[in-house]
């Protein structure tokens, strides 16, 4: 029985509150994560929080109902859905009979609880009469947490010694009062711990902040009350996702998806693969199949392939469903370890988490969208294609860049909804887009372009989003980590006989490369460029996703470039949705005039014949109906 279908006593009798009181506690605890966000975002001496919003607030329930997730703020995904996992995981590990009043508990172990060594998760327990009835969590991602490579971002690191500092659970504040040994450790082993121990403070004080506000609806509303709204969230979260899974048809629905290589070689291209067996209102996923775990830390763990699979399913059938623990109560993972997806210490090393994760994602999708039909959703640009770079001032001051100029964001695939949105990010992430004052404040930089790539959305009644591509050119000698994972095949899948968005890449110009004015984007001029991923021509070095050779991103561990250098990243399109030439040739027209798509490529995808200039005279541009019209036809 839903809880729609729940008379108002059988809901009291559930929940031991009514339907009102249950929505207002559920909005004042919303209000509660987001108020510790707002502060957070505020106070944040790191670029990473503070522009990239790589953080999540939420609000778990007691050991008695199992640390279920009830409460999530609106920021990182594929922390909120592993963090249920990691409190749980932490706090059983510790020992709940172990926590005073004033206590925060720290883990950033990736096999306890998913992500990478940087996400460091915080926990505090609230106690009223002296017992346990909630916790209030926040995880952030710290700018340094050791390793062989500052900032930690790189797919070269080959096993968990060398990814960086692993915390397993300890205490880093008992009776609000700090755990001096556990603040040695970590700052001991941080290069950048002027920038972590003002965020430490800070998220403490959020923390505090939290359990206040959790308090204040405790003391108004009364314990159980508050203990019922907690079940009653996820509750809510498993009968949408129950609901969305019925209106799938039963079967077994089989996808894949690939990452281009690892940062040893491009001998090996790893594939993660889904079995989907969906029945009645539930559904199992089945990893089996998918590629052995990494040689470098590339991986993901097995909790940010459940997070995925959460994001997936929602993304595809109903956006609107709350992210609590309840989202995965309807859908079973069968998840073999050792995999990609599901690595392994010590070898099995994740860092780059995301990459792995959303190539599963991709997997479902591929799954899914031949069933959903309409319904079908294009797939997004696939690889954040991170960057992470770093070097001396000409004052011999340490700098360093992380996730900034880089193609961490770009476009979605489009859906019956409309168009692909040409710059977000990838469909398991929320981030923020960190300003372009903001990058070249913090670091040695100029960023030169940062634009829409004509021609890059995937072709559809609905276009995908375009491609990003970003010019930063760097003024001092870098070393330079990139990372690019899916240059080899399209990401931006289309869906409903929509086409795919293209492929992207990524070049380096030495400074001798380097004249005057920008760049170009046409002609030779990858020519005098040093590839660094993507299928190129072997002779001009431009995208030849046909006939071209493809390049590894890490036949260099890191990129050491001079001064006056320009790194190029062009992301993949997003994937349209819908047969292209069934696309409005007035939108088609419009697309052109906004330099989205150029007039080869609307009379080529679309069917469309535009005449005039749309760089002098935009204009003046206009539709040649009878040659449209005979095009169409043909």
């Amino acid at each position: 029985m839903s809880i729609r279908e729940l008379s108002d006593e059988q809901f009291h009798a559930t929940y031991d509150t009514d339907r009102f009181t249950a929505s207002i506690i559920v909005n004042r605890l919303k209000y509660a994560v987001e108020h510790m966000s707002t502060a957070f975002l505020r106070e944040a001496f790191s670029p990473i929080i503070r522009d990239w919003y790589d953080f999540a607030c939420t609000i778990s329930g007691p050991p008695e109902q199992d640390y279920r997730m009830a409460v999530v703020s609106n920021s990182l995904t594929v922390f909120l859905g592993t963090m249920p996992d990691a409190v749980r995981n932490a706090v059983e590990e510790f020992g709940p009979e172990n926590l005073g009043p004033g206590d925060v508990l720290i883990c950033n172990d990736p096999y306890r609880g998913g992500r990478h060594v940087n996400d460091v998760c915080f926990t505090r327990p609230v106690f009223v009469d002296e017992k346990i009835v909630a916790f209030v969590n926040i995880c952030a991602h710290q700018l340094d947490m050791g390793g062989t490579v500052p900032g930690g971002f790189s797919a070269t690191k080959a096993n968990v010694y060398e990814n960086g500092l692993v915390i397993p659970p300890v205490l880093m504040w008992r009776g609000d009062a700090p755990v001096r040994s556990t603040f040695s450790l970590i700052f001991d082993n941080s290069r950048f711990g002027a920038l972590l121990l003002p965020d430490f403070q800070s998220m403490f004080a959020q923390l505090q902040l939290g359990e206040r506000l959790v308090r204040e609806n405790i003391e108004r509303y009364g314990l159980d009350a508050f203990l019922g709204t907690l079940t009653y969230a996820c509750d809510t979260s498993a009968d949408r996702m129950r609901s969305a899974l019925a209106r799938i048809p039963d079967g077994d629905y089989q996808g894949s998806a690939t990452l281009d290589a690892d940062g040893v070689d491009d001998s090996i291209a790893y594939t993660v693969h889904v079995t989907l067996r969906k029945r009645g209102e539930d559904i199992e996923a089945d990893l089996s199949g998918s590629s052995a775990q990494a040689r470098t830390c590339i991986n993901c763990g097995v909790t940010d392939a459940k997070t995925a699979l959460g994001v997936a399913l929602t993304m595809l059938l109903d956006p609107e469903i709350p992210f609590t623990s309840g989202t995965w109560r309807h859908v079973d993972l069968i998840a073999p370890p050792g995999t990609l997806v599901t690595a392994v210490p010590p070898e099995g090393a994740p860092m780059m988490f995301w990459e792995a994760s959303g190539t599963l994602i991709a997997a479902v999708f591929t799954a899914l969208n031949p069933v959903l039909g309409e319904n079908a959703v294009g797939g997004d640009y696939g690889s954040t294609n991170t960057h992470n770079a770093s070097g001396l001032r000409d004052d011999g001051s340490f700098w360093t860049s992380a996730t900034q100029c880089g193609g961490e964001h770009g476009p979605w695939g489009a859906s019956k909804a409309g168009d692909g949105d040409s710059y977000t990010v990838l469909f398991n992430l929320n981030n923020l887009d960190p300003a372009t004052e903001t990058i070249e404040h913090d670091s040695p930089v100029v960023v030169l372009r940062k634009e829409h790539a004509i021609d890059t959305g995937g072709p559809g009644r609905h276009r995908g989003g375009a491609a990003n591509l970003k010019d930063t050119l760097w003024q001092t000698d870098a070393e330079q980590y990139l990372s690019p994972f899916r240059t080899k095949e399209p990401s931006g899948v289309g869906a409903d006989d929509g086409k795919p968005g293209p492929n992207g890449a990524m070049w380096i110009f030495g400074p001798d490369a380097v004249g005057p004015g920008l760049i170009g984007t046409v002609g030779d001029v990858y020519r005098a460029s040093t590839p660094v991923a993507g299928v190129l021509d072997p002779e001009t070095k431009a995208l030849d996703p046909e006939h071209g050779v493809y390049h590894h991103f890490a036949s260099e561990k890191s990129w050491r470039t001079r001064a006056g250098s320009v790194l190029r990243c062009l992301t993949n399109g997003g994937g349209g949705w819908g047969a292209p030439f069934s696309r409005d040739p007035q939108r088609v027209l419009a697309d052109v005039r906004d330099e989205y798509v150029s007039v080869a490529g609307a009379e080529r995808d679309y069917g469309v014949v535009v005449l005039g200039d749309p760089h002098h005279d935009p204009e003046g541009l206009r539709i040649d109906e009878a040659a449209t019209a005979a095009l169409r036809g043909a």
